[in-house]
C-alpha cells in the first residue's frame, strides 16, 4: 500500500538537525562545557527558594474566580464583623481558632470523671501565655467576645451545672436556645434526650490581634506533649493555621525521595546501557544522560524563582517527571547512534544519529510542553505553577538533551572511535592474540561490532520482539485474545468514570502521620450528622413589609429547607422573629413605616441579629438568613448540598439570593473541575493532532495518535478513580501531561507501522515493535521509576501522582506494544494483493564453476573475502600494476562492480542491475553482495547481509519492499543475453591476459531455459543458443589459488 506522506515540515527540521549534529561532532566539548556553566549560573535561583515558597490553601487550591470568593466579598462588605458580638456563623472567614476534640472508643463521655479530665485540660488552654515584643499576652486578652467576656464553651458549663435531661440538638439555657450539634458528637439519643454520648468537642476563638498567630503555636506545642491519664483515649487538636502549617512542612519531603529516585534512575540507565564490549560499553553515557536531566531541573527551577514565580507543594513533583523524560529521550538517542556505523567519523555519525533521534524528541517535547502551557489556563493556582515549572523544565531537558548529552555522546564516539577502554581508556585490539588467558579476553579487548552492517551489535531484547513476541502477537488467536482484553479495559474505565469522586480532601493535604489528620478522622467520625450553617443573603433592596412579596420569599427559603439536607426547625431568620415579635406587640408589619419603625427596638433587643440586616438612611439594603445542613459525611453529599443550595437560591424568583460559608469557597472547585479537565483535555487533543500532522509524515498515524489519547484517558479516568483518586486539581493537571505521554508511546508505534517497507499488516508490525518496542518498554520503565519511591511518601499529593503517573504508563505501553499493533494488523488497508509493477528479467542466472578454496580473477585483480566489508569488495593485484579503470569497461562483471545507487531511484538501479546479473560470470552469493554494496544509504544500513538460502530475486525484492517501491521482479518470456561460457577447473595461479574479441550485441543472441545445457555443467539451468547465431568465445575468467571470495 502506498500511504499518504506530509513531509513538508519534517524533512527540512530534519535536514537541520542533520547539520546541527555535525556541527556537536566537530566541537563537542564546547557544547559539554557551556550547559554546566549555564546551570550552574541559573542554580543560583534555588537559594530564593525559601523566599518565594506559596502554600496558601485557599490561594493555591481554589479556583482564581471562584463564585464563592465574589459572595464572600459582598458579605464582607454588608455584613462587617463587630468584635464585642462574635458570632462563629456569621463568620465570613474561618478566622483565628483553636479546637479540640475528646473521645472514647465506646461509654458515656458525660460522665463526672471524664469531664473533670476535660476541664483540667480546658483550663490548661485557658492559661497559656506568650511573650511578644517583651509582653506577656494570655487568652483573655485576645479571645473573641460576647458582651465583653470571652466566648465560652456552653457544654462545660451545662454539665458542670448537672443538667440530667440533656436536650439534643439544642438545649435551652437560661431562656435561649444552645445549638449542641456541633459540640457534642457520637450522640445516642431518644426522644431529643442524649442517652450517651463519645466525643466533645471545645472551640478557642480568638481575635484578629497581635500575639494570636503566637499563642496558636504555643496551643499546639503544649497540646502535643499533654499525656492523657484518665478514660479519654483520643485528644485531637487543630488550627486555623494547621492546613498551612503541614503543607509548608512538608512542601520539600520530596528532597530525600529524589536523591533515591536519582540513584535509582541511574542503576536502571547503566544497567540497560552496559555492554560487555570493553570499548562499546556505555556507562559514562549513561550517566551524563541522567545528570542532563538533573541539570535540567536545576536550570529551570532556578531560572523560574529569578522571576519569583511562586514555588508550591505541586511543583516538587516535577523532578521525579523530568527524569523519566530526559532518560526516556537519552535511550532514543542512545538507540539512533548504535544504528550508525562505526567506521564512519564521529561528525558523519552524530549528523545521522541527530537527523532521526533530535525530530523524533522534537515531537515529543512540543507535544508534551503544550500539554502542560495548556494547563496554564488552568482555574488553580497551583497546577499554573506545576506547569510553568514542568514545561520550563522539559524545555531545557530538550537543549540539553541535544547539546550536553549529545557532546558528550560524540566524545565517546571519539573514544570508541580510537577504541579505548570505557575506564583506563587505553588502546585495545579488536582480537585476542593466541594463547591469551579468558580474564585477558574480558577486560584486555573490545572493539566488535556487525560486520554486515557496519552498526554496534544489538541487544538480544530487540531480537526477541521480532523472533517471538512479534509473530506471537500476530497470530489470529491472540489477536481475539487482545480485542477481549481491550474490551475488557474499555469497561473497566467506562465503569470507573462513571463512579469518580471529585474535589480534593482538605484531610489529603496533610502528611499521613500529621496530628491534622487525626483531627478530620474524629471530625467525620463524630460529628458528620451536622454540616454548615449556611447562610442565604438577599443582595439587593427587598419590600420586607409587602405581604404578598414576603409570601414569594418565605416560599424561596421554603424550597431551601425543604432540601433532603436541611433541618428546617434549626434555621435561623430574623424575620420570622420579627414577625413573632411584632405578633406579640400587636403591631402590622404590612405597613412600610411600622416595618421599619419598630426595627430598630427589635434588634436592641435581639444584637445578634444586628448582624444580619444591614440598614443605610431607613432602608435595608441587604438582610440575612441561616439554614442549618445534616448528614455531611462525605464529598459526595458536599457536592450535592453545594449544587442544590445554590442552584435553589438562583432559581428564587422573588430578589437575587446567594448561599455562602466559609467552606464554600474550597468547594468551589466542584463547579469547575470536571468542565476544567474536559476543556484542557479537548483542547489539548486537538493540539496534539494538529502537531502531528504536521511533523509526522503519515495521516494515518496522526489518526493512531487521536485514538490512543482518547483510550488512555479513558482507562487512566476510570481506573484512578477505582484506586481510589479523586478527580482535583492534581489529578486534573496529570491527566493533560497523560496525553502528551500518549503521544509519545503511540507516535512511535504507529509511524513505524506505516514506515516500514513490509508487504503485509503482520510482516509491517512485526518490523515496527523490533525497531521501536526495546526503546518504548526502556522509556515507560525508565518513567516509572523516576516516580516509583512516591509511593512510598507520607504524602497524599505525591501518591497521587505516583499513581496516576503509572497509569499512564502501564496503559500508554499496553496501547504501543498490545493494542495499537493489533488494531493495525486489524484496520489497516495494506494487502498482499496489491498490484504490483513488473519489472522483467531472466529466469534463470548463469553461474560461474570454481574450484573449492580458489577465488575469481578477472585481468589478473583478485577479490577475495577478506577485501569486502559490506560495500564494493576492494582489488588485489596479483601482476602488473595497473589502475583499476583501465580494466574493460564492457565486462559485466566489472560493470556490476561499478554500479552503485547513489541518487537515482531504488527502481533505476535494480533494473541496471537485473540488466547486467545474467551476463556477470559470478555466483549468486557474490552478486548479492554486489547488490547489497551499491545500495545508498540509509537503506543499505536497514538490509541485512546476503542470506545464502535467499535466491537473488527475494532478495532484491526485499529491498524493493524496504525501500517502499510497489515494484517487484518478474520473469521475462524471452531475454537476450550475451554468450556465457564456462571454463574448465585449472591449477594455475594466473595466465597471459587474452585478446578480446569484438563483443556482440545483445540483440545476436537469444538463451531460452528450455533446451539443453550449453556446456557439461550439471549444476548450471539449460541453456540454448540459437543454432543461427555464432557463439563468440566471452571472456574467460582465470583460476588462482588464493581463498575463494565468495562461496
Amino acid at each position: 500500500m502506498a500511504y499518504c506522506r506530509t513531509d513538508c515540515i519534517e524533512k527540512p527540521i530534519s535536514k537541520v538537525f542533520e547539520k546541527l549534529g555535525h556541527l556537536v561532532g566537530s566541537h563537542p566539548v564546547w557544547f559539554f562545557v557551556t550547559p554546566l556553566i549555564v546551570s550552574a549560573a541559573l542554580g543560583g535561583g534555588l537559594l530564593f527558594l525559601k523566599d518565594y515558597e506559596d502554600n496558601d490553601v485557599e490561594n493555591q487550591f481554589t479556583p482564581i474566580n471562584g463564585p464563592s470568593k465574589q459572595a464572600r466579598h459582598f458579605v464582607k462588605e454588608t455584613f462587617p464583623n463587630n468584635d464585642s458580638l462574635f458570632s462563629s456563623q456569621r463568620l465570613y472567614a474561618e478566622g483565628n481558632y483553636a479546637v479540640i476534640i475528646y473521645s472514647i472508643v465506646e461509654g458515656n463521655i458525660l460522665t463526672d470523671e471524664l469531664f473533670k479530665e476535660i476541664s483540667d485540660l480546658d483550663r490548661v488552654v485557658l492559661n497559656l501565655t506568650v511573650k511578644v515584643n517583651e509582653t506577656q499576652i494570655s487568652f483573655k486578652d485576645i479571645c473573641a467576645r460576647v458582651n465583653g467576656s470571652c466566648v465560652s464553651n456552653p457544654i462545660l458549663d451545662i454539665v458542670e451545672s448537672k443538667c440530667v435531661n440533656l436536650s439534643f440538638p439544642t438545649h435551652t439555657r437560661e431562656g435561649k436556645d444552645v445549638f449542641l450539634g456541633s459540640t457534642v458528637g457520637g450522640v445516642e439519643e431518644r426522644a431529643g434526650v442524649i442517652q450517651k454520648a463519645r466525643a466533645i468537642r471545645l472551640f478557642y476563638f480568638l481575635q484578629d490581634k497581635p500575639g494570636a498567630s503566637q499563642w496558636l503555636q504555643q496551643f499546639q506545642h503544649v497540646l502535643s506533649k499533654e499525656t492523657l491519664s484518665g478514660g479519654l483515649k483520643q485528644v485531637s487538636r487543630f488550627t486555623s493555621r494547621s492546613r498551612q502549617e503541614e503543607i509548608e512542612k512538608h512542601t520539600t519531603d520530596g528532597i530525600p525521595l529524589f536523591s533515591i529516585t536519582y540513584s535509582l534512575a541511574i542503576s536502571f540507565s547503566v544497567l540497560s546501557c552496559m555492554r560487555l564490549d570493553n570499548v562499546r560499553n556505555k556507562f559514562w553515557v549513561s550517566c551524563i544522560g541522567v545528570l542532563s536531566a538533573g541539570l535540567a531541573v536545576v536550570s529551570s527551577f532556578g531560572l523560574m524563582l529569578y522571576f519569583k514565580v511562586p514555588f508550591v507543594i505541586t511543583v516538587a513533583n516535577s523532578p521525579f517527571l523530568i527524569l523519566g523524560i530526559g532518560v526516556d529521550d537519552m535511550f532514543i538517542m542512545l538507540s539512533n547512534w548504535q544504528q550508525t556505523k562505526v567506521k564512519d567519523p564521529v561528525e558523519k555519525r552524530m549528523a545521522e544519529t541527530f537527523k532521526e533521534a533530535a525530530m523524533s524528541i522534537t515531537i515529543t517535547t512540543l507535544t508534551d510542553v503544550l500539554g502542560f502551557y495548556i494547563g496554564l489556563m488552568s482555574e488553580f493556582r497551583s497546577v499554573q505553577s506545576f506547569c510553568l515549572y514542568t514545561s520550563t523544565s522539559i524545555l531545557f531537558c530538550y537543549i540539553y538533551n541535544i547539546l550536553f548529552f549529545g557532546g558528550f555522546l560524540a566524545l565517546n564516539g571519539r573514544r570508541e572511535q580510537s577504541n579505548r577502554h570505557w575506564l583506563t581508556l587505553c588502546k585495545l585490539p579488536t582480537q585476542s592474540p593466541k594463547g591469551k588467558s579468558l580474564a585477558y579476553r574480558l577486560c584486555c579487548v573490545g572493539g566488535d561490532y556487525d560486520q554486515e552492517t557496519g552498526a554496534e551489535k544489538q541487544q538480544p531484547i530487540t531480537h526477541f520482539f521480532k523472533s517471538y513476541y512479534g509473530p506471537f502477537i500476530t497470530k489470529p488467536w491472540i489477536k481475539v485474545c487482545v480485542m477481549f482484553l481491550y474490551a475488557g479495559y474499555l469497561a473497566g474505565g467506562i465503569y470507573g468514570c462513571l463512579h469518580l469522586q471529585q474535589g480534593i480532601n482538605m484531610r489529603d493535604l496533610a502528611a499521613d502521620d500529621s496530628y491534622v489528620v487525626n483531627y478530620y478522622d474524629d471530625e467525620s467520625k463524630f460529628f458528620s450528622r451536622y454540616g454548615p450553617n449556611v447562610m442565604v443573603v438577599v443582595t439587593e433592596e427587598f419590600p420586607y413589609w409587602n405581604k404578598s412579596s414576603r409570601s414569594v420569599l418565605n416560599h424561596c427559603m421554603g424550597k431551601l429547607h425543604n432540601l433532603r439536607f436541611v433541618n428546617q426547625t434549626l434555621s435561623v431568620s430574623w424575620l420570622d422573629i420579627y414577625l413573632q415579635y411584632a405578633e406579640s406587640k400587636n403591631l402590622s408589619l404590612d405597613n412600610e413605616n411600622v416595618f421599619m419603625g419598630n426595627l430598630s427596638s427589635f434588634l436592641m433587643l435581639n444584637p445578634e441579629f444586628m448582624l444580619d440586616v444591614n440598614v443605610v438612611e431607613g432602608k435595608i439594603n441587604a438582610s440575612r438568613f441561616f439554614v442549618q445542613t445534616l448528614d455531611i459525611s462525605n464529598a459526595s453529599m458536599e457536592i450535592t448540598m453545594f449544587h442544590e443550595l445554590r442552584d435553589t437560591a438562583q432559581n428564587c424568583s422573588a430578589t437575587k439570593l446567594l448561599v455562602f460559608h466559609p467552606l464554600f469557597i474550597y468547594l468551589d472547585q466542584y463547579s469547575v473541575i470536571v468542565s476544567s479537565t474536559v476543556q484542557n483535555v479537548g483542547f489539548t487533543t486537538a493540539v496534539m493532532l494538529v502537531v502531528s500532522l504536521l511533523l509526522i509524515p503519515s495521516p494515518l498515524c496522526s489518526l493512531w495518535v487521536t485514538f490512543s489519547i482518547g483510550s488512555v484517558i479513558t482507562g487512566v479516568t476510570g481506573f484512578m478513580a477505582l484506586w481510589g483518586v479523586s478527580l482535583d486539581s492534581i489529578s486534573m493537571i496529570i491527566l493533560v501531561v497523560c496525553i502528551g505521554f500518549t503521544v509519545d508511546f503511540s507516535a512511535h508505534i504507529s509511524y513505524a507501522f506505516v514506515a516500514s517497507k513490509k508487504s503485509t499488516a503482520n510482516e509491517k508490525v512485526i518490523d515496527a515493535l523490533f525497531s521501536l518496542g526495546y526503546p518504548v518498554l526502556q522509556g515507560a520503565a525508565s518513567t516509572i521509576i523516576g516516580v516509583l519511591v512516591l509511593a512510598a511518601s507520607k504524602n497524599h499529593i505525591f501518591r497521587v501522582f505516583f499513581k496516576i503517573m503509572f497509569l499512564v504508563m502501564l496503559f500508554g505501553l499496553a496501547h504501543s506494544i498490545i493494542f495499537i499493533p493489533v488494531f493495525l494488523t486489524l484496520l489497516s488497508c495494506s494487502s498482499t494483493n496489491t498490484k504490483k509493477k513488473t519489472m522483467i528479467v531472466p529466469e534463470v542466472i548463469p553461474k560461474v564453476i570454481m574450484l573449492e578454496n580458489k577465488s575469481m580473477a578477472y585481468d589478473n585483480y583478485a577479490f577475495t573475502k577478506d577485501n569486502f566489508h559490506g560495500s564494493a569488495p576492494a582489488l588485489q593485484k596479483n601482476s602488473p600494476q595497473r589502475d583499476p579503470a583501465a580494466m574493460p569497461s564492457w565486462n559485466p562483471d566489472v560493470q556490476i562492480l561499478r554500479l552503485h545507487q547513489e541518487n537515482r531511484s531504488i527502481e533505476e538501479y535494480v533494473a541496471e542491475f537485473m540488466r547486467l546479473a545474467p551476463l556477470a560470470q559470478m555466483s549468486t552469493q557474490c552478486l548479492k553482495i554486489f547488490f547489497h554494496g551499491g545500495l545508498s544509504d540509509p537503506l543499505r544500513s536497514q538490509m541485512p547481509g546476503p542470506d545464502p538460502s535467499v535466491t537473488l530475486i527475494q532478495y532484491v525484492e526485499w529491498a524493493l519492499s524496504m525501500s517502499g517501491s510497489s515494484s517487484a521482479v518478474g520473469l521475462a518470456e524471452e531475454v537476450r543475453v550475451l554468450h556465457v561460457g564456462y571454463i574448465q577447473p585449472v591449477l594455475l595461479t594466473c595466465s597471459a591476459k587474452p585478446t578480446p574479441r569484438e563483443v556482440p550485441t545483445e540483440s545476436a543472441l537469444h538463451v531460452s531455459p528450455a533446451e539443453p545445457a550449453l556446456h557439461d555443467s550439471p549444476a548450471e539451468p539449460a541453456l540454448h543458443v540459437n543454432p543461427a547465431e555464432t557463439a563468440l568465445d566471452g571472456p574467460e575468467l582465470y583460476v588462482s589459488l588464493d581463498e575463494p571470495f565468495c562461496g
